[in-house]
């Protein structure tokens, strides 16, 4: 059966990979391809800024588990991509990213909205391609998914020019993938776990720490049966929050910058790691130097590359982190670790997270807390970048993976809104929350007009301090209150620009207004809300680490 290269990828990804729908923006280059799409089936969500598309084809996968399409015309197009594209790589997000290209015989002459966008994207992705050859775009197509999808997962781009769009060829998928090089391992080495039962059985202190691995795979049931089992404390890095209820007995919630002390306290004091798809990032262990230092650590990962990166580790496994999980609940002996969890419930009892509450002013770490107890911790929390995240990550106690969805390695501003947007396009019977700050929502805040042309009821919380936050803290806490162009003076009313994209939006200047408001956004149920609330200007994230700083010299308020 005869079809354009676009017809036949629009049916493949519907076919084959069960795709339901892409974000996107149209342009020159991609022509055939969006003209293939008017006779589809498949559901396109057309954003305002291709960014746009990138952070929702983002949240998508993160709140689902499935792949996340995005696609853009070439030159700018492609480029405005870049972001969303650097953003999933750093978090190990499986997207594909299709982008046009000028025609053929058009590389490399200066072109038109020609760029190099292999060039540009190569560092960012975990594979991608150029489809020069008409007769291979559904090989390529089917290698990309299956590579986004499969080991670490990560983002793959195919680059596609205007004319192979519009070329002719036959519908036939190839069988199989078999890519020369590229063979993720799955099963852990049975030496490995028997060495790493041996070393549990031995720990006195031992603590899991579980990564976003923990969720890519979809461990945490296994998780939490690991964590029962030898009775150990759990902490997690931001991208791990969600693979243990944070209400269980066992959670101690997320390590890091802005952790919670006892967490920092714990794992710094430990004996034991046994850290499960994590790539002790800078943020999680302050100085590597002074990180754990009496601790032997047993590292699950299941890209070979994280092994010994940052930290080396006593037991290496490489492994997919469930296969992994799987083994150990079967071999490792039971603990109970008594005297290990008196000085964790000591520490609980000291370092609590906490702020000074007021009644004159709206306390953002409040706000985050009413939201948690209205929304009963059902919610799909998204988050901006900044003092808002961490608040968010610090207060509201997320019940299930995919619940939390954020920008960790990149630090990503202007990614929660459409990220939430993507949230919610793949969970339409759940409450989806963009946490944001008055600086960072403004990074895409056209696609209020995506949302609303949706009808997507996704409630944005602007906690809103008049600055850029985070930056002001550190002006505040280390250059002597040298506020250089973080004070935001400026700003748009959000309730009435709400109203001019056709959305809903009330501004929250009275703690007294601030549960009647939040309940009024959460019942509706057509249509973006925007929630403006006036929050105390120079409120400080604690506990904090400053950079370079050893995870156990916080600053806790």
């Amino acid at each position: 059966m005869l079809m354009t290269v676009a017809e036949a990828i629009i049916k493949y990804m519907q076919e084959e990979e069960g795709i339901e729908v892409i974000f996107g923006y149209p342009g020159g280059a991609v022509i055939g391809f969006y003209d293939a799409l008017h006779n589809s089936t498949l559901k396109h969500v057309l954003v305002r800024h291709e960014q746009g598309a990138a952070h929702a084809a983002d949240g998508y996968a993160r709140s689902t588990g499935k792949v996340g399409v995005c696609i853009a015309t070439s030159g700018p197009g492609a480029t405005n991509l870049t972001t969303g594209i650097a953003t999933a790589y750093m978090d190990s997000i499986p997207i594909v990213a299709i982008t046009g290209q000028v025609k053929t015989s058009a590389i490399g002459k200066d072109s038109f909205q020609e760029v190099d966008t292999r060039g540009i994207t190569m560092p960012i992705t975990k594979h991608n391609y150029l489809i020069t050859n008409p007769h291979e775009a559904l090989r390529i197509i089917k290698e990309a998914f299956y590579i986004a999808k499969t080991g670490r997962k990560g983002p793959v781009l195919v680059d596609i020019p205007s004319d192979v769009f519009l070329s002719k060829i036959e519908y036939s998928v190839p069988s199989k993938v078999d890519l020369l090089g590229y063979k993720p391992n799955y099963d852990p080495h049975p030496l490995q776990i028997k060495r790493a039962a041996q070393l549990i059985k031995e720990a006195e202190r031992p603590i899991i720490l579980a990564g976003g691995g923990v969720i890519a795979s979809e461990a945490s049931q296994e998780l939490i049966k690991f964590a029962e089992k030898i009775n150990a404390p759990v902490v997690t890095t931001l991208m791990g929050k969600g693979s243990i209820p944070e209400t269980h007995e066992l959670s101690c919630g997320f390590i890091g910058m802005h952790g919670a002390a006892y967490a920092n306290y714990a794992i710094n004091d430990s004996d034991l790691i046994i850290a499960i798809g994590v790539r002790f990032s800078d943020r999680s262990t302050g100085k590597v130097e002074t990180f754990a230092p009496n601790a032997k650590i047993i590292h699950i990962d299941i890209d070979p590359a994280e092994i010994g990166k940052n930290v080396n580790p006593y037991v290496p496994i490489v492994a997919d982190a469930k296969r992994a999980l799987e083994r150990l609940v079967e071999v490792v002996e039971p603990k109970i670790n008594a005297m290990w969890w008196e000085k964790i419930k000591e520490w609980k009892t000291k370092y609590p997270l906490r702020y000074r509450m007021s009644n004159d002013i709206i306390k953002p770490q409040y706000v985050i807390e009413r939201i948690y107890e209205l929304t009963k911790g059902e919610a799909i929390v998204v988050t901006e970048v900044g003092q808002n995240q961490m608040w968010a990550a610090q207060y509201y106690k997320v019940k299930r993976p995919r619940q939390f969805i954020t920008s960790g390695g990149l630090g990503t501003m202007g990614f929660g809104f459409p990220a939430a947007i993507g949230a919610q396009i793949g969970n339409r019977d759940k409450i989806v929350i963009d946490i944001a700050g008055d600086g960072s929502i403004q990074m895409n805040i056209q696609e209020l007009a995506t949302a609303a042309s949706e009808r997507l009821p996704v409630k944005i919380f602007i906690l809103n301090n008049s600055c850029l936050g985070m930056v002001r803290q550190w002006q505040e806490l280390f250059y002597e209150k040298r506020y250089s162009c973080t004070l935001l003076d400026v700003a748009p009313n959000f309730e009435k620009l709400a109203e001019a994209y056709g959305a809903y939006g009330r501004r929250v200047e009275k703690i007294e207004e601030l549960d009647e408001t939040i309940e009024w956004a959460l019942n509706i149920n057509d249509s973006p809300v925007i929630v403006d609330i006036q929050v105390n200007r120079e409120e400080n994230v604690f506990p904090m680490i400053p950079a370079g700083g050893s995870i156990d010299k916080m600053l806790i308020d």
